[in-house]
């Protein structure tokens, strides 16, 4: 198979030359255009560290991969969130043989506070990890590959391109509330000014981002569009009390937009650690209430992959060809199969 990169227009582009079947087919029995691999929450712990170099190779052996994603979270909450971490981390993901798209957890910067973590600020964190792995910016990690990214507004993790039929966005949106929950390890029990700065900006940038690839795919006649972020916005294990305030906008900017749209919608996250999927955001569901959002959108399919101890897997997707089911499907895959 020959990887062509090129940028079209406002968005990067993936194009894959697939040889013909020999036997013409419709839908699912025609073979795949791309496939790409998921991540997040990983690796944690000295264990996972020592395993995740062959966790990769394992990820570069599967046939068929064109990209990869880590939906963030390289490390625990309560280890050290230091320079020489995430060099580490870096040295491992250039390791990665088809390009690597990667979106900041909370885990390496916005819970660096704590004590275990090392009591850093985390804007200092946020700065570092910037430095560390987003210093080219429309470059992605492992095999590089050419991307848009929202570099000139401060944001180069938030990354797009297009690939057969489908737009696909990173955004930095991460737990602990996406940073708006008091730096307690450093002595704060409130949010300071300059967090919430911080944060209002980038959520800010992120719904740009969700609102500029959709106008995208209806400007392409997409086939669907895919997201990817680090909080899981609809945990399971959700209990009242929980503060989720700050995912608001976001979750009304999904429903707006993914309402609106005719084709298909995936939110790809990590964050709560366990395999789930569902349709969080369609009618009936309890989220709309919990997040206070108007209407519904009965087209976006949420994903979370497995993660810290239950990152025993990669999940691999598939984009189907036209006439298939669903644009996409996917199956988790065992590091030691």
């Amino acid at each position: 198979m020959t990887l062509l990169r090129l940028s079209v227009a406002a968005c990067a582009t993936l194009v894959l030359a697939v040889p013909a079947p020999s036997v013409a087919a419709d839908g699912q029995a025609k073979p795949s255009s791309t496939s790409f691999a998921v991540i997040g929450d990983v690796p944690y712990g000295a264990a996972q560290i020592e395993a995740f170099p062959g966790w990769i190779d394992r990820i570069n052996e599967q046939a068929g991969l064109d990209l990869a994603f880590h939906v963030g979270d390289i490390k625990n909450g309560s280890s050290p969130c230091t320079d020489a971490y995430s060099a580490m981390i870096r040295e491992q993901f250039d390791r990665f043989e088809m390009p690597l798209l990667y979106t900041p957890g909370d885990n390496e910067w916005t819970d660096c506070h704590r004590t275990a973590a090392g009591a850093y600020n985390p804007l200092e964190r946020l700065t570092a990890l910037r430095a560390a792995f987003f210093e080219t910016p429309g470059l992605t990690l492992g095999d590089p590959l050419k991307v848009d990214s929202q570099a000139d507004l401060g944001f180069p993790e938030n990354q797009s391109l297009r690939t057969a039929g489908v737009e696909l966005a990173t955004l930095h949106v991460v737990g602990s509330n996406n940073d708006r929950a008091p730096w307690t390890g450093i002595g704060l029990t409130a949010p300071t000014s300059e967090q919430l700065a911080e944060e209002s900006a980038r959520m800010a940038a992120a719904i740009d981002l969700v609102e500029e690839t959709f106008a995208r795919a209806r400007r392409t006649d997409a086939r669907a569009v895919a997201l990817f972020q680090q909080a899981d916005m609809f945990d399971p294990g959700y209990q009242p009390g929980w503060d989720l305030s700050a995912f608001q906008p976001l979750v009304q900017a999904l429903v707006d937009e993914a309402s609106t749209f005719d084709g298909e919608v995936y939110l790809f996250d990590g964050d709560s650690h366990v395999y789930n999927t569902d349709r969080p955001l369609a009618t009936g569901s309890r989220w709309l209430a919990i997040h206070g959002v108007q209407g519904s959108a009965d087209n976006l399919t949420r994903v979370t992959v497995d993660g810290e101890a239950n990152n025993t897997n990669f999940l691999q997707v598939t984009l189907t060809r036209p006439g298939a089911g669903d644009v996409l499907t996917w199956e988790r895959v065992p590091y030691d199969s």
